[in-house]
Parts: C-alpha cells; sequence; structure tokens
C-alpha cells in the first residue's frame, strides 16, 4: 500500500488506465518500474500485440486487445502490432481440441492485407510499427529452431492445460504444435518487448516470453491479459466460425443492428470491454436503469459509440434512424437486395425462394423460420409453409429483423 502512495502522480494515473478491464497483470511491480524508468527517460515502451492472420477479418473480440493498445499508445508508448504470417501457417493449438490445419501461404498474405488496413481504425497510424514475425522465424533455420526446441523440456509442454486435457484423453498432437509457444515467445525477444498483451486463453504463451527473454539477456516482458468477449450469444468466445461475431468492416446498419441485439445483461460486458467511456458514466447509466429507465436508450448509446468508431459519427446517426424506422416503426427499408427468379410452372414455394435469393441456408432452416412466425411477405407473417409465390409478382419478403430482398418471380 505504501508503494503505491509513493507513486509519481502522472505514473499512478497511466496505471489506473492500463488497469481498466485487465483480467490479469504479470507482476504489476514490474510494470510500475518500466512506466516509472519511461517517464523519467522520456524513451517509450515497446508494447507488443500479436495475431495470426486466420481468418479475413477483425471483429470486436479482438478489438479489445487493439483497444488496451491505442490506450497505451496515448499514454505515450509505442504500438507494435505484430501479424504471425509465419506461426499463423503453424496454427495456433489454443484450446483446440485436435491438431488445427495450417493456412495455406496465399491465404496468409490474404488475411494479413486486410488486419493491417482494419486497426488503423483503432491505432494510431503514426504510433505504430507493424511488424511481420517471418522476417525473423524464416531466418532461424533448421539449427535455430533446434536451440528454441531446447529451451523448454516436453513435461513443461504438457503443463499446458489444452495439452494435457488431449495427452489424457489420447487425442493427437503433433510434434510441431509445441513449437507454437515457443515461436510465439521468441517473437518478444525478437521485438525487444517491454509489455505483450493478450487474451486469458494464452497465458502459457505470454509467459513464454518472459521465459525466452530471460534466457536471453533481457528484461522480460510484462504480460497483460484481456478477458475474451463473449459473442452474440451470450456464451461463447467471439468467433467468426461460430456467427456470433460483429465484424468491424461491416456497414455502419449492421454493426449497429447488432449491438442492439445483445442482451440487457451481455451490454454492461460490452461497455465494459469495447467502450471508452469513463466508469463513472457507465456507473451512471446503470444507476439510470435501476431507476427505470429503458435499457434500450443505453444499448442505443453503446451501439452509436461503436458504429462511430469504425465508421463516422454522421454513419452512427444515420444507422440509428434507420433501426427506428425498421424495428420500432416496423416499416421495411426503402433499400434492400433486389433478385428475379426465374420460377418453373406457374410459381416457386416460398421455402425455396428464401433459399435461392440466400436469406436462409437451406429450406428446412425455412420451414422453421415461417414456424417461428420470423418470415414477412410485404411486410405480412407467413403462416403458410407451402405458400407459392405466383409468376410476375413484385414483392419484399423478409427473415427475422435485419434480412430483406425484393424479389421479382419471372
Amino acid at each position: 500500500m505504501a508503494e503505491q502512495e509513493a507513486l509519481h502522480p502522472e505514473t499512478e494515473a497511466a496505471l489506473a488506465i492500463i488497469k481498466r478491464g485487465v483480467e490479469e497483470l504479470i507482476p504489476e511491480n514490474e510494470l510500475i518500474k518500466k512506466l516509472e524508468k519511461s517517464r523519467i527517460s522520456g524513451v517509450p515502451l515497446k508494447i507488443k500485440a500479436g495475431f495470426d492472420p486466420t481468418a479475413p477479418d477483425l471483429h470486436l473480440g479482438h478489438t479489445v486487445l487493439i483497444n488496451k493498445m491505442r490506450q497505451l499508445q496515448d499514454l505515450g508508448h509505442t504500438a507494435q502490432f505484430l501479424i504471425g504470417d509465419f506461426t499463423g501457417r503453424i496454427g495456433d493449438p489454443t484450446g483446440k481440441n485436435a491438431t488445427r490445419p495450417p493456412l495455406t501461404e496465399e491465404d496468409v498474405k490474404r488475411n494479413a492485407q486486410t488486419y493491417e488496413r482494419q486497426v488503423f481504425k483503432i491505432l494510431d497510424r503514426e504510433k505504430t510499427r507493424v511488424l511481420f514475425n517471418s522476417a525473423w522465424l524464416t531466418d532461424l533455420g533448421a539449427a535455430g529452431m533446434l536451440k528454441l526446441a531446447s529451451s523448454i523440456t516436453v513435461a513443461r509442454m504438457l503443463e499446458r492445460d489444452d495439452f494435457s486435457k488431449r495427452f489424457a484423453s489420447q487425442q493427437p498432437i503433433a510434434v510441431h504444435e509445441f513449437m507454437y509457444p515457443l515461436l510465439q515467445g521468441y517473437d518478444s525477444v525478437a521485438m525487444g518487448c517491454d509489455m505483450e498483451l493478450g487474451g486469458t486463453d494464452q497465458k502459457f504463451n505470454l509467459l513464454m516470453g518472459r521465459m525466452l527473454q530471460q534466457q536471453n539477456g533481457q528484461a522480460p516482458q510484462v504480460v497483460l491479459m484481456m478477458p475474451l468477449l463473449e459473442g452474440l450469444d451470450g456464451v461463447n468466445k467471439m468467433s467468426k466460425s461460430l456467427g456470433n461475431y460483429i465484424g468491424i468492416d461491416e456497414p455502419a446498419n449492421e454493426i449497429f443492428g447488432k449491438v442492439m441485439s445483445v442482451s440487457d445483461t451481455l451490454m454492461w460486458r460490452y461497455f465494459e470491454l469495447l467502450s471508452f467511456r469513463p466508469l463513472a458514466e457507465i456507473a451512471r447509466f446503470k444507476a439510470d436503469i435501476e431507476g427505470g429507465r429503458n435499457p434500450r436508450d443505453i444499448k442505443v448509446a453503446l451501439a452509436q459509440e461503436i458504429v462511430a468508431r469504425f465508421h463516422s459519427q454522421a454513419a452512427a446517426d444515420a444507422a440509428l434512424a434507420d433501426f427506428e424506422t425498421r424495428f420500432q416503426k416496423n416499416a421495411i427499408p426503402d433499400e434492400m437486395p433486389e433478385f428475379t427468379f426465374n420460377a418453373e410452372g406457374d410459381g416457386v414455394a416460398i421455402a425455396t425462394l428464401l433459399k435461392e435469393i440466400q436469406l436462409v441456408p437451406s429450406t428446412s432452416q425455412a420451414m422453421r423460420d415461417i414456424q417461428a412466425g420470423a418470415v414477412k411477405v410485404n411486410g405480412e407473417k407467413v403462416e403458410d409453409k407451402s405458400l407459392i409465390i405466383a409468376k410476375g409478382e413484385t414483392l419484399v419478403v423478409q427473415v427475422g429483423k435485419r434480412k430483406f430482398a425484393r424479389v421479382t418471380v419471372a
């Protein structure tokens, strides 16, 4: 406690910003020493956050770390955004119960280009170094890989939760998967990192960086772990493969609508991990709801903040207006995809039409949506699963709250 009271006010203020929303900080006393040294010397800390380009888009789950990096940039430190174009070809085994198939070099390059473009929706381009770990990992060669592999025992590697579970259940672990945490740790050596950011599921890999830095005569990095953001389902980690994500490159209206779809409970988790609003303001929002204010009003503020960050304030205002028009007044939007469907015979079954224009993935899903009352034609709920849309008709079909299409049956 005495050490905290002795902190320089600038360091104390920085520490409060850095710790907001953080799940674990290892170790805090080393971070304080690094912040003090940086304040006195004027030399910024080197902050690392690494992402393997395993999918073509960044989503809000990724931004939990990137937002924290931006906060550190605003405090004067250097952001080192690492794109794991080399490690991405191995595949991070974290949380996997089976060996993940490696990406092709073409997939990695294509996804990396998208990451590099999207990240500057959050980070300050002038204060960011974008690095690719192929720059040093490719040059390690066989001798370097063997030396790196000698840094840790198999017993220590099997302490890692996902490896130990797979080993105990006799599920295969490929030898190259053991290299992944070592290579991620070596990135920190090559970059001379003072701090690495990661999710709570990355703890083993992040601590590997500390160990390898010490073995290579460097001051070990501080490890800062952020919670994993739940997806729209409120249960699973946000993931493109699970379809529960909000992509930062999605249209403004889509982002707005998805944020508005989260539960009133999950909304506070999103405020905690995604909002830049002061904590005192978020506390007032909670008090307002306890006093009877509609949670929807608070959710609108969150949705607008996120849309404005990735698009503009004008786009956020337009998204709100569109949302209110469509969902509060149950109106049909003016703009939507348009299709012409060439029917055989006198017409087409509604389930087939929905599948063919890709509003649903299958006719069976269309049937389920009709059963649930989620399908409308020209604003009227469809109750007949065998409804035939006749040739010559032009109509608006809707599935759920956000999927619309104008279709002409020819």
